[in-house]
């Protein structure tokens, strides 16, 4: 039978997907992308903000008009949002023929054959342990990088946010199951490795005692293959000498972190339930632009916090023009059901918060042009993603600097043909907001 799945939310959401799709390619179903041929659909939802949310929920509803349109005889939806809301699910969505909670997806296959017979398959367990997914995993992301989740859950609980609620504690993975899954991962050609957790500077702390990421980067980088690590989600309070030294040392480790800071305002800070402040902030950036010189910062800010006055705000864009982050990525507030910030008093209007967001993201732009327009005559490795269809002979490829999906990319003509996968030289010759174009050297020279 034709099963057609949709992913919807995060990369770690992505990851459990693809365990998902291993599962029902391996139980004998074959997959699709054609929801009209289709006679089971399984939707991976996300609940993580409102968007999101919505997202999910109007997903569900199309991809139901399949069961009197086209051929779907099954529809069931996983992931955050079926969690969080599986006694709604029957009455608000009755199309939904079964749910499967966050760390139920070993179970997809047992859901979809009964809900073919006609049972009505419910599994939302209590977010604890790890589901037993085994090595399988089916790579959606083109086979020449993976994201690799290095742990579940979250300690943290900040008060905007329900992944504790959905995903539990903190749990991280064996050393031992990483490195073997990195190993296979590889085998099937995969070059650039993507650690994505919740958080994945406490990696270890529940298992080892102790923060383990150093030992974790150290255990992938050996394996042969590997051409790039990149480090996401990093909590700026956890990044310490120990993780420094390991990204130093390991020459596959790209010198970007993603380091998400919410805000910089100290009071703002405090009601997020975030465990630093400002002046941690800048400390931290200050020590991995001395430490690692040629380092991208990535971050993330959440703009129209419950009760940030105008004034908070602009204390925002000063410290983001101080600190001239070359990636960085933004939020409005999104009010969520459960959570300590949605009772807070000082909710602000939607127009004020898309205001700020667009004043924000504007003077991103400015940052991220003066960066870009400093690479111009650098010499840099890029990984090639593809070929530009229809442009001939141009393809798209990233540098150290671009996290694939959030950041930009580099656009270059070769002389002769690319393979995604592949790393060349090239000499980068101008600068556009977030790309930048360049050419490929002939001979290519290490950059």
């Amino acid at each position: 039978m034709k099963i057609c799945f949709v992913s919807l939310g995060c990369d770690k959401n992505l990851v459990d997907s693809e365990h998902m799709l291993y599962l029902l390619e391996d139980a004998g179903f074959e997959l699709t992308d054609d929801k009209a041929e289709a006679e089971i659909i399984i939707v991976n939802t996300c609940c993580f903000i409102h968007d999101a949310m919505e997202e999910s929920i109007n997903s569900i509803i199309e991809l139901g008009s399949y069961k009197t349109e086209g051929k779907c005889k099954v529809l069931l939806a996983c992931g955050c949002l079926a969690q969080r809301y599986a006694d709604n699910f029957a009455k608000e969505l009755p199309e939904v023929d079964g749910i499967i909670g966050t760390n139920d997806y070993d179970k997809i296959v047992e859901a979809v054959n009964a809900a073919l017979k006609g049972d009505t398959f419910v599994k939302t367990s209590e977010p604890a342990g790890l589901p037993e997914f085994g090595r399988g995993r089916m790579v959606s992301t083109g086979g020449h990088y993976a994201y690799l989740k290095i742990a579940e859950g979250c300690d943290k609980h900040c008060t905007y946010c329900v992944i504790p609620f959905v995903r539990g504690s903190y749990r991280s993975v064996p050393i031992e199951q990483l490195v073997e899954e990195a190993r296979q991962l590889v085998f099937e050609g995969v070059r650039e490795l993507i650690l994505v957790a919740q958080e994945t500077t406490v990696y270890g702390t529940d298992i080892y005692g102790q923060k383990s990421l150093g030992r974790l980067l150290d255990e992938l980088c050996a394996i042969e293959g590997i051409e790039w690590v990149r480090l996401m989600y990093a909590y700026p309070e956890e990044i310490d000498d120990g993780l420094i030294a390991a990204i130093l040392r390991n020459k596959k480790v790209c010198h970007y972190i993603d380091m998400p800071i919410q805000h910089c305002n100290d009071d703002i800070l405090r009601r997020m339930g975030r465990y630093t402040d400002r002046w941690q902030l800048e400390s931290t950036i200050v020590k991995l632009r001395k430490l690692i010189p040629d380092i991208t910062i990535r971050t993330t800010v959440i703009v129209g916090f419950p009760g940030e006055s105008e004034e908070d705000f602009e204390e925002l864009l000063e410290f983001v023009k101080l600190m001239r982050f070359e990636r960085l990525g933004a939020f409005t507030y999104s009010r969520q059901e459960g959570t300590a910030a949605a009772e807070f008093e000082g909710q602000l209007d939607e127009e004020v918060k898309q205001e700020r967001y667009d004043r924000l993201m504007s003077l991103q732009q400015e940052i991220s042009t003066r960066v870009n327009k400093k690479r111009i005559g650098r010499a840099e490795r890029v990984f090639i993603e593809g070929a530009l269809v229809g442009e001939g002979n141009v393809y798209v490829g990233r540098s150290y600097m671009d996290a694939p999906e959030v950041d930009g990319y580099v656009f270059l003509e070769s002389p002769y043909e690319l393979m995604s996968g592949d790393f060349v030289t090239v000499d980068v010759t101008e600068a556009k907001e977030y790309d930048v174009i360049g050419q490929i050297r002939n001979n290519n020279e290490p950059a």
